[in-house]
């Protein structure tokens, strides 16, 4: 999509995330069973036999959101007890989709990839990400190079680039869900697009089965 035909849409794209700020405080996100916005495991120095490095969509609260992340943790720590999570600490703004997936967050994903390479040898490492976050994978993963060999898998979730590999990674999914506009590459928030916790325990089994379990 050119630049003039996005700039249109852009309020729409914000203001059609309020719905999920507005339940992405890590109170209520634990009303709700979601768990909290923001996760440093792997900066908090610790190691699992999966390590998740996971960016948020546009608006979302913390580092992880509320949309797909906490609901896709969840399914997983129940087949991955140790499992690791490290959220990206991005804008996640309007600008970002500007620059499709935001630059800084982009490398700092990718940062954060080579970190749990470094500091976790032997864990599985997944790069996951919603909405921009998905694009911030995308983008990523090209920054790898060689490293992209060490990453066992990615899911995606709302992809705007759904129709783009993965650069480097074998093993990869994407949700897009019927009637999800941003997987259409229309950025147009639908209500399909804020259902991805409905997928958190597919994704999961996809990741146990990519890792081996």
């Amino acid at each position: 999509m050119r630049l003039f035909d996005l700039l249109p849409l852009l309020a729409l794209f914000g203001n059609s995330l309020a719905f999920p700020t507005g339940v992405s405080s890590d109170i209520e996100s634990r009303q709700f069973g979601l768990g909290s916005s923001t996760r440093n495991d792997l900066n908090d120095g610790k190691c699992g036999s999966v390590v998740v490095i996971f960016a948020r969509g546009t608006t979302e609260l913390g580092n992880v959101g509320s949309v797909a992340g906490p609901p896709f943790f969840t399914a997983l720590e129940k087949k991955v007890p140790d499992l690791v999570v490290q959220g990206v600490d991005y804008t996640a703004s309007i600008g970002g989709i500007i620059q499709l997936g935001d630059r800084a967050g982009s490398a700092k994903m990718a940062e954060l990839v080579k970190k749990a390479v470094d500091q976790c040898p032997d864990s599985a490492i997944v790069m996951s990400g919603y909405s921009q976050g998905a694009m911030l994978v995308h983008n990523a993963a090209k920054q790898l190079g060689d490293v992209s060999s060490k990453v066992t898998a990615s899911v995606t979730f709302g992809d705007p680039f759904q129709r783009q590999d993965v650069a480097g990674v074998e093993n990869q999914k994407v949700f897009c869900n019927v009637g999800d506009g941003v997987c259409l590459g229309t950025f147009v928030i639908t209500p399909a697009h804020l259902t991805y916790g409905s997928d958190a325990n597919a994704a999961a089994d996809f990741v146990a089965q990519a890792v081996g379990l």
